[in-house]
């Protein structure tokens, strides 16, 4: 079963939260605006490295949190390209938008930012299999457990299709407590599309885990603020260290 489904549909309501949030309604209306949303800001915003698009609704607002590995392209000159993209979204739902914007840190384990990045070095004439394994080893040496890339299509320009697959660590799957992160992306190339699949493990989950889609951005915050005290004791530190300075002025003692 974990080989045959989408690894983050099959997960959701035990690692993994729904990216639209909202109840009530016209639900298809609602669908089809969420779509339009997401297909315009993944082409508005191609240059950024979008990792993934939550919307969340009000009675009257809608809130879109764009998570990226590049969010100063999208802030722009003191923020002035973000009111454009306010104003354009507008247009499109004909409704009230507040868009936020989150760093993807760690975007060489985001499988939608590995899988466009593969893709735009195959559009761009690279190799395949240099492509892959450099992703690949990238992962790998920031802390992945696993990753698993698949190319299908007419690789290389072969005259016949082929589905080739480049794998290293371990990708469990089957095993549901696994945070398994997976994409798919295109290359458009002058022989045809060719296909990109991705599974990145990043270890397992074990007891309950928030499940709302912006969960890890509270917690970094916290650490932020962790991290302030930690400043604050420092300067503390530093006070006392000063006064052992002070009490090393002291002359030796005479040599008996």
């Amino acid at each position: 079963m974990g080989q045959k489904t989408n690894p983050i549909s099959n997960r959701i309501g035990i690692t993994r939260g729904w990216d639209s949030n909202w109840v009530g309604g016209n639900y298809a209306e609602k669908i089809a605006e969420d779509y339009k949303i997401r297909e315009y800001l993944t082409i508005r915003l191609a240059k950024a490295s979008v990792s993934k698009i939550v919307i969340e609704r009000t009675l009257k607002l809608i809130t879109v949190t764009i998570h990226a590995s590049r969010p100063g392209m999208i802030i722009g000159k003191g923020g002035q390209d973000v009111e454009n993209l306010k104003n354009e979204l507008k247009k499109v739902t004909k409704k009230d938008i507040q868009i936020n914007i989150y760093e993807v840190k760690k975007p060489e384990v985001d499988a939608r930012i590995v899988a466009d990045s593969i893709a735009r070095q195959i559009e761009g004439r690279v190799s395949y299999r240099r492509a892959i394994k450099m992703a690949i080893a990238t992962a790998m040496r920031v802390g992945a457990e696993g990753i698993k890339v698949q190319i299908s299509g007419r690789v290389g320009g072969a005259e016949m299709a082929r589905t080739e697959m480049i794998k290293e660590g371990r990708t469990p799957l089957h095993t549901f407590r696994a945070d398994i992160d997976y994409a798919l992306a295109e290359a458009h190339t002058k022989v045809g599309v060719l296909g990109i699949k991705v599974w990145i493990c990043n270890g397992e989950v074990y007891g309950k885990k928030d499940l709302s889609p912006n969960a890890g951005i509270s917690a970094q915050k916290a650490a932020e603020g962790g991290r302030g005290g930690e400043r604050r004791d420092g300067d503390r530190r530093r006070g006392r260290g000063g006064d052992r300075r002070g009490r090393g002025d002291r002359q030796p003692r005479e040599a008996r």
